[in-house]
């Protein structure tokens, strides 16, 4: 089951963090954007040659202590058919590297569509008489507020490549209470419904830790909630957005976590790949200050809890 590979990366590295590939190219150190554009313009291909550099060495400077990165497919749409190819490559180093994969698509489509998704981002495409993986990333995000036609599709492939997801519950956004904290019921909210879904949803596919290939996302900017959410949800890993620039800390993403650090990973993603603005070397030390970035995001959560 794909979140066991995922659960046993973070016990190997003892870090249940991710870190988030979404770069700009003004993210990006100049000294790789000139070598970038001296090469190919000022272009789109130049901006896409200079963000997969960029990715690369984020990934090689991160391989050995953060167990899983999650690239955000908007940052690369914006650079077109070049930013897609440049994604496609980031998820295949990153897992030669033996890093976990979230590829953050937030699809939510249905039928055909949301088999046409799956397909490409988790499974398989066909043709003539191959059958050609395409992006192959080990998890993807998903809005599951249009019902179970948008995710069986995804989890039908998860069953079968032995993938996983992760469906939006309650996320980290200031608005996310204009739809998801309306009440719902007795005493319950949207929110709350979305989650017992989910369980629902993953009932069958549970693993060597007894959580299902159907993931949960979580804000950690909304503690509370996210307590509330992990007593509702105990058979669902969680994704905890929200930690750092928008506001969540390490003392609010604990209780994410099962005992011994289990059942969640928390992302990071400015924090770890622009660390380089902070430090006052224009970018040269870019990936001692994401490593660094990302030892401290670890060191900080582990505050809290115990991996074991």
């Amino acid at each position: 089951m794909s979140f066991d590979a995922l659960q046993e990366k973070i016990l190997a590295v003892k870090n249940p963090t991710v870190a988030g590939l979404d770069p700009k190219p003004e993210y990006v150190p100049e000294h790789i954007r000139k070598a970038a554009y001296a090469a190919h313009g000022e272009t789109l291909a130049g901006a896409a040659e200079a963000i997969w550099q960029f990715n690369k060495g984020l990934i090689d400077a991160l391989c050995d202590i953060v167990p899983s990165v999650k690239p955000q497919s908007a940052y690369y749409e914006r650079l077109g058919w070049r930013g897609m190819e440049v994604m496609e490559r980031t998820i295949r180093y990153a897992k030669e590297k033996g890093m976990y994969v979230i590829a953050d698509i937030k699809r939510g489509d249905i039928g055909s569509t949301a088999e046409a998704y799956s397909d490409g981002w988790l499974g398989a495409t066909q043709v003539g008489e191959q059958s050609c993986t395409v992006f192959d990333a080990d998890c993807v995000t998903l809005n599951g507020y249009m019902g179970a036609d948008s995710v069986n599709p995804f989890l039908n492939t998860c069953k079968e490549y032995g993938k996983s997801c992760f469906v939006l519950v309650k996320t980290s956004n200031p608005g996310s209470g204009e739809l998801q904290n309306v009440s719902a019921g007795e005493n319950d909210t949207v929110y709350g419904l979305m989650a017992d879904l989910i369980e629902k949803w993953g009932v069958g596919t549970e693993g060597k830790y007894g959580y299902t290939m159907a993931g949960a996302v979580a804000g950690a900017t909304h503690p509370e909630e996210l307590r509330q959410i992990r007593a509702r949800m105990p058979h669902t890993f969680l994704l905890v957005p929200g930690y750092g620039a928008q506001g969540g800390t390490a003392e609010d993403v604990q209780y994410a976590f099962h005992q011994g650090g289990k059942g969640a990973i928390v992302n990071s993603s400015r924090g770890i790949i622009c660390a380089w603005k902070k430090t006052g070397h224009n970018g040269e030390d870019y990936q001692e200050a994401a490593r660094n970035a990302a030892l401290s995001m670890r060191d900080d959560i582990c505050r809290f809890i115990t991996i074991e």
